[in-house]
């Protein structure tokens, strides 16, 4: 009986070892984006500085999905992500009328989608708190949507290199289910291409304020 039951104890260790090294998160929030220089080149080149409106709350909403691995077995402390932002900007009136007035449409409200690795930090769990922060490099691929007396742009486009940066606190109900409050920053660089073969570029910064729930294996 010793031997099987020597091999019980052994799988179930294992198991204990193995458990919550994965983290799949969900969230939604409010999120805001600064003014941004935005210039065209070619047909009907400009330049302006474009203010921007989030309406998160509006469809489709601001939300995000994360997978993160922590390295227990050897530094159970750190961890590697893999985030996908699904934040949007919409021009707003005043750049409208003081700017474009001549445009009809200039937002990415199917996203400036944010897909970054992050390497992640955690720290001691006090009283079911865990705070964590990260940092990382990824794409910015946005849905651009300009209609102007040139041409109309409405596709996906990659737009080039974005930086995320997150700090907040996960909330543990149990060890496999936490809730998380979280800041969280988004710098998304974007060298689009319009219908008509213009150019525009603009660099985007996006800050939200998120929650979200997480389930750990």
């Amino acid at each position: 009986m010793r031997r099987p039951l020597l091999t019980v104890a052994l799988l179930l260790s294992s198991s204990s070892l193995a458990a919550a090294e994965f983290q799949f998160s969900a969230y939604g929030g409010w999120q805001t984006a600064p003014h941004s220089l935005v210039e065209i080149t070619g047909i009907g080149a400009e330049s302006f500085t474009a203010g921007w409106q989030g309406k998160s709350f509006q469809t489709p909403p601001y939300w995000g999905l994360r997978g993160t691995y922590w390295f227990d077995r050897w530094a159970p402390q750190w961890g590697v992500s893999i985030d996908f932002t699904h934040a949007k900007v919409y021009a707003d009136p005043e750049t409208f009328a003081n700017d474009i007035p001549d445009w009809s449409r200039f937002e990415f409200s199917d996203g400036i989608n944010i897909l970054t690795v992050n390497a992640m930090r955690r720290f001691q769990r006090w009283n079911g708190f865990e705070p964590y922060l990260g940092a990382g490099v990824g794409l910015s691929i946005p849905h651009v949507e300009v209609t102007r007396p040139e041409g109309t742009t409405f596709n996906y486009q990659v737009g080039g290199a974005a930086f995320q940066a997150q700090i907040g606190a996960n909330y543990y109900f149990t060890d496999w289910l936490s809730v998380f409050g979280e800041y969280q920053f988004n710098y998304a660089m974007n060298d689009l291409t319009l219908s008509e073969g213009a150019k525009l570029k603009t660099n985007i910064i996006t800050n939200a304020v998120v929650g979200g729930v997480s389930v750990h294996f």
